[in-house]
């Protein structure tokens, strides 16, 4: 049976969706590992209506089972004034059970974003998604300079994940170097999860 990387995403725009797709194509690059694609849902300051079960678009949403039974976690969203979005902080606030049995302790974790602006907190956004994964003990990969994109990239690409500049009103494409990246952060973090498990 093919090894779970969980790819966790939230997106209010589709651009750290866009990234999520691209990092679940690297991870399926590396031979014995799939990509078990999946959103948070929004939250919102008073509820009105409970949130359905399935979005009307995109990817399933994520349930505790899913980060329970992965074998390596990509997770990624937009920045919120240098800093993850509520959405998935509310999710991660939800995993204290998982905290307290270890469950993810010794598995690999990557995180990936997408900013509006070049110095909008990409490399801060990335940073407060990686202090949950170490507060359970994961183990974070992140991108070295031997990707050669990393160095060239004149837009979104930092050495703690990938990322993407969507421009101030959105209508920036991922770059190719952006997209390298992120696939190359798939790639990277499957293949940790497989030396891991002990599979060549």
């Amino acid at each position: 049976m093919p090894a779970d990387i969980l790819v966790l995403y939230y997106s209010r725009n589709g651009h750290t969706a866009q990234l999520a797709r691209l990092v679940a194509r690297g991870v399926e690059e590396i031979p014995g590992m799939q990509a078990r694609l999946r959103q948070v849902p929004p939250v919102a300051p008073v509820t009105a209506l409970a949130q359905p079960p399935e979005p009307e678009e995109g990817a399933p949403y994520v349930s505790l089972d899913d980060l329970a039974q992965c074998a390596g976690l990509a997770m990624g969203s937009p920045t919120r004034f240098g800093n993850m979005a509520a959405p998935l902080k509310h999710f991660i606030d939800s995993t204290g059970a998982h905290w307290a049995s270890g469950a993810l302790a010794g598995k690999p974790a990557a995180v990936f974003t997408s900013t509006s602006t070049m110095h909008g907190g990409q490399e801060s956004t990335l940073l407060s998604m990686a202090l949950p994964l170490l507060h359970h003990g994961m183990l974070l990969v992140g991108l070295p300079y031997t990707e050669p994109a990393l160095t060239s990239t004149a837009s979104g690409g930092t050495p703690y994940g990938a990322s993407h500049v969507s421009g101030a009103g959105g209508d920036n494409t991922i770059t190719e170097h952006e997209r390298e990246l992120a696939r190359a952060l798939g790639r990277r973090l499957a293949d940790v999860a497989r030396r891991l498990a002990g599979t060549p």
